[in-house]
C-alpha cells in the first residue's frame, strides 16, 4: 500500500477507535451504579450485562470498518481464525468489572489494534473521570489530547507503585523502600498511570490476558516507558494462548534497575 494511503487508513482507524471507546463508555454509564445483572464466569471472574452490551457495540463498530480485521475480546467466544488475521482488534469491554459493579470509578473501556503480535493503535476511556488515553506506534501517547511521559529517574526508593501485594512484599524483602499507592481495580488503567507519570512502577500478577494489556502496553511504550515480563521481554499478542505471567511497567531508566533488583543481581548484568 502506498505511504499516503497507509497514513490515511491509520488516521481513519485512530478516529474510529477514539469515537468507538467514547461511545462504548457512554453506553456502560447507563447502567453504572444501577445494579446491572451479573453472574459468575469461571472460578474467580464476574461478568455483567454492561460487559456484554459494550462488547457487542464495539464488535459491530470496529469490525464493521473492514471484514479483514481479526477479533479477540474477553467477552466473545474465541475464534481461532484470529490467528490468521493480519490486523486484529484486542478488546476488553470493561476492564475492572468488579470496580464497575461496586460503583467505583477505576474501570475503563480498552481496545487496541495489533499487527504481527504488537499493538500499533490503542485507546483507553475512563468514563467516570472522562479521561481518553490514545497512542499510536511511533506517534506518542496522549491523555485528553495532551502528550504523556512516564516518570524519569532510576531511583527505586520512594517510587510510587501499585500492584499485587505479593510483588510489593518481594521488593520490601529486598530492602526497596517503595511508596505504595491505592489499589486501581483496572489493570489497564493501572498501567496507563505509569504512562501518565502518576505512578512510577506498576505490577501485574500472573494470568493477565491480551485484552487486559494490549492498549496499555502501547501507551506505556509510547510515553517513554517499558512493559515487560520479569525477564525483560516485550509481550507478544494474538498467540493461541493469550495469557501472560507476572509483568512490570516503569519508565525506561527505572525499569532496568528494578528488574535487576528483582532478580537479585546488579543492574547491567545478564
Amino acid at each position: 500500500m502506498p505511504a499516503d494511503d497507509r497514513a490515511t487508513e491509520q488516521a481513519h482507524e485512530r478516529d474510529l477507535l477514539a469515537t468507538a471507546v467514547r461511545e462504548a463508555g457512554a453506553l456502560a454509564l447507563k447502567t453504572f451504579q444501577c445494579s446491572p445483572r451479573q453472574w459468575r464466569k469461571g472460578a474467580t471472574s464476574v461478568v455483567c450485562e454492561a460487559d456484554i452490551a459494550v462488547d457487542h457495540f464495539l464488535r459491530e463498530r470496529l469490525l464493521g470498518a473492514a471484514a479483514s480485521y481479526g477479533w479477540l475480546s474477553e467477552e466473545t467466544e474465541d475464534d481461532p481464525a484470529r490467528l490468521d488475521a493480519e490486523r486484529i482488534w484486542i478488546v476488553d469491554p470493561i476492564d475492572g468489572t468488579r470496580s464497575y459493579l461496586a460503583g467505583r470509578p477505576d474501570w475503563v473501556v480498552s481496545a487496541a489494534l495489533a499487527v504481527a503480535g504488537r499493538p500499533v493503535l490503542a485507546a483507553l476511556f475512563a468514563p467516570v473521570s472522562g479521561e481518553l488515553f490514545l497512542a499510536s506506534a511511533s506517534g506518542g501517547a496522549t491523555r485528553n489530547g495532551v502528550p504523556m511521559a512516564a516518570s524519569c529517574g532510576a531511583a527505586l526508593d520512594g517510587a510510587k507503585v501499585a500492584g499485587p501485594k505479593r510483588l510489593l512484599e518481594r521488593l520490601a524483602e529486598l530492602d526497596v523502600a517503595l511508596s505504595p499507592m491505592p489499589r486501581i481495580g483496572s489493570l489497564a488503567l493501572r498501567l496507563a498511570r505509569v504512562a501518565q507519570g502518576e505512578l512510577d512502577i506498576a505490577f501485574a500478577g500472573g494470568d493477565s490476558h491480551d485484552w487486559d494489556l494490549a492498549a496499555a502496553d502501547l501507551l506505556v511504550h509510547e510515553a517513554g516507558g517499558a512493559l515487560t515480563d520479569m525477564d525483560g521481554k516485550r509481550l507478544v499478542y494474538n498467540r493461541p494462548d493469550p495469557v501472560h505471567g507476572a509483568l512490570v511497567a516503569a519508565g525506561r531508566t527505572r525499569h532496568a534497575p528494578l528488574l535487576a533488583r528483582l532478580r537479585g543481581r546488579p543492574a547491567g548484568t545478564a
